[in-house]
């Protein structure tokens, strides 16, 4: 059977460009086949990714921008790497080399040999264990990392948000305008701007709040606002 390489693209909202991931992919492999979709990276549930993973065989490698691009969530990330690992698929990251499956494998097979002496095949054991941790240590670390930049993201958008209301104004607004957000037009501008379903990284609660709107009418502006999205991509 011949193996395959696949190079995954993902960008969380439509309106983002892929562009530089293909470019970078395509760079380290010409004859890579593209794999691409707008999905957030919180959920290893992407419909592409899902056909992705069901497709790759033993053999077949896989080609990521960055680690981010598999997986915004550590423990997701980290389980999936692990399954494809043990499945004989390679995984490469463009950006953090040092967490690529062969790189994993290098380090796991560099083993000390058994001595023959009980008491010093105790130590070998140990240190080859060692071995093994530090190197699984890196992989959990870098889709830890990837897991925090969203994090300190919403953070910081919260805080920023925050600061406009406490100082009366909308963001992008001149200082001491008043933020009104009561007529149907500026309330749907803003979900669409902040909610991660459109946009931005809050979620509905903390959207609902900055909109400062009823639930009922969140959810019904949220509605039009996902209708005229679909008929826009469709």
């Amino acid at each position: 059977m011949m193996t395959k390489i696949y190079g995954y693209a993902r960008i969380s909202r439509k309106e983002q460009s892929i562009d530089r991931q293909i470019r970078n992919i395509t760079a380290a492999c010409p004859d890579v086949h593209i794999v691409q979709e707008a999905y957030s990276g919180r959920t290893m549930q992407r419909p592409e990714w899902d056909k992705l993973f069901s497709r790759v065989n033993e053999g077949d490698t896989i080609i990521f921008d960055s680690v981010s691009r598999m997986s915004r969530s550590a423990d997701d990330g980290v389980q999936t790497y692990f399954q494809l690992m043990d499945r004989g698929v390679s995984l490469v990251f463009l950006k953090e080399p040092y967490i690529n499956t062969a790189t994993y494998i290098e380090a796991s097979q560099q083993s000390i040999q058994s001595t023959g002496n009980e008491i010093a095949d105790i130590y070998v054991e140990a240190t080859n264990k060692v071995i093994k941790l530090l190197a699984e240590k890196q992989i959990v670390k870098a889709f830890e990392q990837a897991e925090k930049e969203v994090s300190d993201l919403r953070q910081r958008t919260r805080e920023g948000i925050e600061t406009a209301r406490l100082n009366g104004k909308q963001i992008g607004q001149k200082t001491g305008n008043k933020l009104h957000i009561k007529k149907k037009g500026p309330a749907i501008e803003m979900i669409r701007r902040y909610s991660r379903d459109f946009e931005g990284n809050l979620n509905d609660i903390e959207t609902m709040k900055l909109v400062e709107l009823s639930r009922n009418t969140y959810y019904k502006y949220k509605k039009e606002l996902l209708a005229d999205y679909v008929q826009v991509s469709s």
